[in-house]
């Protein structure tokens, strides 16, 4: 459908690509993904034509649509109703709609058999193209991304940002192209959206190349993985997981590789040196220098996992309580987000506060951090609790005449100058950009920035609402790492389920104007919904159930004195179950000779130019891999299983 071929783009004398191919076939749903700043969105424009590439080619079928979703649609206003907006995706049907009403109104006052005739075959071409469903098409993909009914007749331009990404979303999905390329939708989207979007994508028609950072997303709707390393464009037939296996399996392979080749590599040039000057060896010495000039150098593994160590401090600590909302009511005009609601916070609770946008999750926050007033209730800090806050408004409290260093000072002067770059830097600042004024920053350099400063401060308290929504992945992971060496509270606002179920140990979510709590991580939240939902709305409404713990197994009871027949019994069960650990162990070690073979030739760079080949040697060794970890189970089992037959003939 859309090949790449030895694709080919500078900034400056930077090469984002560089001899890099990928083959895009109808129906792939692929993933893209890579650090911040690697070209994703770059090579997105390249493949819509907005940007030439230095070299290389990009053909196309010459039946191929594009539809691209891209960040710089939030500037886009109107004053159409949404269900408009949505509706220009149908460009023939509109103008066949506007010819049908300009001739009825015609044939008002001049009925003639050749606007008839028109008529006729423009209701035809208007019916053959489904022109009467257009109107409830676009109605259930804007209800699917969240608008309520009575939105859709409201003016695109009294929605916000990310309100109208999502109707340019919804033209998108309607247009139907060939092509759906997607860079970071699940940015403006919520929830439940997100699991729309998901389910759309999955039974779409097209082809779709997706940017996101999302995990869970990706694993749930794409099938090919390519990611955007050393100017390359890497391929991975499976989901981010899969990707996750794969990459790992590749670098361990290569990591041998390189190992062997740098340990050959020093033998050589010790054997060099010590024979180079001696006549009767010169030879062979010169021999060896024309090898290593031959060699074709393994590359070393990049370890692009960031690791990160903030040594969090509090200035004081706090006690057990740390927030009680007391009958709080917060309503707008008729809008009611609350009403005598009831919650508390414990020291080291992690709560995720989730839910579809509209629910009044960043009201709770603000309400938490006092910034918000309540119509009725109390909020209630518990002993010695100091917060920060981390929103997207927050952005404004940054001093623009700072620039990112000085800006952290502020928020820890106890860390010295070598400690805040080791964090901006795993916010993805590095060298002199840490000297950058706020002023010049984008708003995800900003946001970087702002996150940095509230994981500085010395709180014991944090609310963060909606942290990731401007990181990559690398990024996210670190924010993760950080929040799990947090010893304080905190309660996080987010949409990323993948970074919810890492970071949470209690679930928030607001329901019939009530904040309920869910008193477990993530994944066993989920399992209770899928229950509930099972059992009915109006049953598990009632409470907050939990997951029902497994019996624990009762001790034994003893038996009375073996008999001569059950002591044989014993005997030949302790044999078989010898028998069986042995030929276990056999197994294992042919399969660990078949391995060790296997890894030998993966480890040799002739194989990466087969594809195919490369492809079911590392299927190969993943089987065996898997079928050692059995035997070794087994292995494990049957020993543990004779030593209990032992002790009792013993």
């Amino acid at each position: 459908m859309i090949s790449i071929t030895n694709l080919s783009y500078y900034l400056g004398s930077r090469a984002l690509y560089e001899n890099a191919s990928l083959h895009i076939k109808p129906n792939q749903k692929i993933g893209l993904i890579g650090l911040n700043g690697t070209g994703k969105s770059t090579l997105l424009r390249i493949i819509n034509g907005e940007y030439q590439p230095d070299g290389g080619t990009i053909s196309k079928a010459g039946d191929v649509t594009i539809g691209f979703l891209n960040q710089d649609l939030l500037s886009y206003q109107t004053d159409e109703s949404i269900l408009a907006v949505a509706m220009q995706a149908f460009e023939r049907q509109n103008k066949l709609q506007k010819q049908i009403d300009k001739l009825l109104h015609q044939m008002e006052t001049n009925y003639t058999d050749d606007l008839v005739d028109k008529l006729g075959k423009a209701q035809e071409e208007f019916d053959a193209l489904d022109g009467y469903t257009i109107q409830s098409r676009a109605e259930e993909i804007l209800e699917g991304l969240g608008f309520s009914t009575d939105d859709l007749e409201k003016p695109l331009k009294q929605f916000s940002g990310g309100w109208r990404m999502r109707v340019m979303l919804a033209k998108l999905l309607l247009q139907k192209p060939s092509l759906l390329m997607l860079d970071e939708p699940t940015n403006h989207l919520d929830l439940p959206s997100i699991q729309w979007v998901e389910k759309y994508i999955q039974t779409y028609e097209g082809a779709v190349l997706v940017v996101s950072h999302d995990r869970e997303f990706l694993d749930n709707v794409i099938d090919v993985t390519v990611e955007v390393s050393g100017a390359k464009l890497n391929y991975y037939p499976g989901n981010y997981s899969f990707y996750l296996e794969e990459k790992a399996l590749r670098n361990e392979i290569q990591r041998g590789a390189y190992e062997n080749q740098q340990a050959k590599i020093r033998q050589t040039e010790r054997f060099i040196e010590r024979f180079k000057a001696k006549a009767t060896k010169a030879k062979q010495a010169q021999s060896r220098v024309k090898q290593l000039a031959r060699m074709e150098l393994v590359d070393a593994v990049i370890d692009e996992t960031a690791r990160v160590n903030f040594k969090f401090q509090f200035s004081t600590q706090p006690g057990r309580h740390i927030l009680h909302l007391e009958d709080i009511t917060k309503h707008y005009g008729p809008k009611r987000i609350m009403t005598h609601a009831d919650i508390r916070l414990e020291r080291g609770d992690k709560v995720a506060l989730i839910g579809a946008n509209g629910r009044g999750k960043s009201t709770l926050l603000r309400i938490i951090a006092g910034t918000e007033p309540l119509n009725e209730g109390r909020r209630q800090l518990g002993h010695n609790v100091s917060f920060s806050f981390y929103a997207q408004h927050q952005l404004e409290s940054l001093n623009i005449e700072d620039n990112m260093l000085e800006e952290l000072k502020h928020a820890n002067p106890t860390k010295s100058e070598g400690e805040l770059r080791g964090v901006l830097g795993c916010f993805l600042f590095s060298g002199d950009e840490v000297f950058k004024k706020i002023k010049v920053l984008s708003g995800g350099e900003k946001s970087r920035v702002a996150l940095a400063k509230v994981l500085l401060s010395q709180a014991n308290f944090l609310l963060l609402d909606e942290p990731t929504n401007h990181l990559d992945m690398q990024s996210v992971n670190i924010l993760i790492q950080a929040l799990e060496q947090y010893e304080g509270t905190y309660i996080v606002v987010s949409h990323d389920r993948y970074f919810v179920s890492q970071i949470a140990n209690k679930i928030w979510y607001i329901e019939d104007e009530q904040i309920k709590e869910y008193p477990g991580t993530y994944d066993e939240y989920e399992w209770w919904l899928e229950e509930r939902k099972a059992e009915g709305a109006g049953q598990g409404a009632k409470g907050n159930s939990q997951p029902v713990a497994a019996p624990k197994p009762q001790a034994p009871t003893p038996k009375p004195q073996a008999t001569d027949d059950e002591r044989k019994e014993w005997q030949r069960t302790l044999k078989k179950l010898t028998q069986q650990a042995e030929e276990a162990e056999s197994r294992i070690s042919e399969l660990e000779s078949r391995k060790k073979k296997l890894e030998a030739e993966l480890a040799d760079p002739t194989t990466y130019g087969d594809n195919g080949a490369l492809q079911k040697k590392n299927e190969e060794y993943q089987r065996l891999t898997q079928q050692l970890d059995q035997l070794q189970a087994q292995w494990e089992t049957a020993m543990l299983e004779a030593e209990e037959w032992e002790k009792k003939l013993a």
